[in-house]
């Protein structure tokens, strides 16, 4: 990375963003009037316009300093946009009755996959004007050039993901509705081909792996709450020679449900095909999650432990192994936005149930290099 290429990355993304903001107004535009009025719906609708005037009159960048200044705008834009996905959730929940259920989950999948799209190209940038006079592969045992990490490791990220998760109060109940705090979460085991590093966007992938192991460890502790010992939870790494392959199995009793016809149903924004959408509860998550915000990554689900802790050899020290899980109310993204990160570079995500016993979820992710990124413009 030098001067000339990052002036020139700073310059795609000013030019690029508005371009993809502009076809997902044009999507809002073609809704009924009684979808665009819901609240969240408006609330976007105000947010990408905004977005698009900002940047259609957002000079050249021309200098390093430019850039600099050009790198604080997009870092306004990212933290405005923050509600985006909560908001449409929570709209999208509430039009449910007004569009078909193919329409309606069509238009959330282009609203977000173009919004994972202009989140990467902002990060990376940002990420590439932080290393530019630095080695831009990063440290050799950790190398990544922006937002990408040449050598990934999925095994760790995996045992990363389940040691944050083992981390968290255990706030399954009884039979009885009382609590069982002595008790502890599946473990998880690892095997296959343990030693694959690969090249792909690592919040990407942690977030796709935490939310299934979670789902994974939650269901599992429901079906063996009179047990005295958990079941573990087996995920299988297997690589091909262009993508690679994780089943996560476990033993959580399945997905059957009178309001889930089909396990695919729960990427659905549709009340007709997930009927949770219209739980007051969950439309009451979605509005409190649009105040706040929500990125979709590990790291907002995180939250520090106690500052004196937190003194103690504190130093060099990787902040997401010193935290737990913040408890936070279930709005029914996780699984919809797993499934979204995975079909962006062309990958798969299904869920097989076993009903009365558990749930096999394959994963598989291109090697990235090998598909484009999955936008409709």
């Amino acid at each position: 990375m030098d001067e000339e290429k990052l002036i020139k990355s700073a310059n795609y993304v000013r030019t690029e963003l508005p371009v993809r903001i502009a076809h997902r107004l044009m999507d809002l535009q073609a809704l009924p009037y009684v979808v665009v009025t819901q609240e969240g719906v408006a609330r976007v609708y105000e947010l990408y316009w905004s977005a698009f005037e900002k940047f259609r009159r957002y000079p050249q960048v021309t200098t390093l300093e430019e850039n600099e200044a050009f790198c604080v705008f997009l870092e306004g834009i990212l933290d405005e946009h923050a509600p985006v996905i909560p908001s449409l959730s929570l709209g999208l929940s509430l039009s449910s009755p007004h569009l078909p259920p193919d329409s309606l989950d069509a238009f959330m999948r282009r609203m977000l996959v173009s919004r994972i799209s202009r989140r990467v190209l902002a990060e990376h940038h940002l990420a590439l004007s932080r290393s530019l006079g630095t080695n831009s592969l990063g440290l050799p045992e950790d190398p990544h050039v922006g937002i990408i990490y040449t050598a990934l490791n999925l095994k760790h990220s995996i045992d990363k993901c389940a040691a944050l998760l083992h981390s968290r109060p255990h706030d399954i109940k009884d039979e009885t509705g009382e609590s069982m705090p002595n008790r502890r979460w599946p473990e998880v085991i690892v095997d296959g081909h343990v030693d694959i590093k690969f090249s792909y966007i690592r919040e990407h992938l942690e977030y796709i792996i935490f939310e299934l192991l979670k789902n994974a460890m939650t269901a599992t502790g429901l079906n063996h709450r009179n047990s005295s010992s958990l079941p573990p939870i087996r995920a299988t790494i297997v690589v091909g020679e262009n993508d690679v392959g994780v089943r996560i199995s476990d033993q959580g009793g399945g997905l059957s449900s009178a309001r889930i016809k089909s396990p695919s149903d729960l990427f659905s924004f549709s009340h007709i095909r997930n009927a949770t959408r219209m739980d007051d509860t969950r439309l009451g998550a979605l509005r409190s999650a649009s105040s706040r915000g929500v990125k979709a990554t590990v790291a907002e689900q995180i939250r520090p432990l106690r500052t004196q802790e937190l003194n103690v050899n504190s130093n060099n020290k990787d902040p997401e192994r010193e935290a737990g899980i913040a408890p936070h109310p279930r709005i029914g993204l996780g699984l919809p936005m797993s499934n979204i990160f995975t079909t962006y570079f062309g990958g798969t995500l299904e869920l097989v149930s076993l009903d009365g016993w558990g749930t096999d979820v394959y994963l598989r992710l291109p090697k990235l290099g090998t598909n484009l990124e999955g936008i409709e413009l």
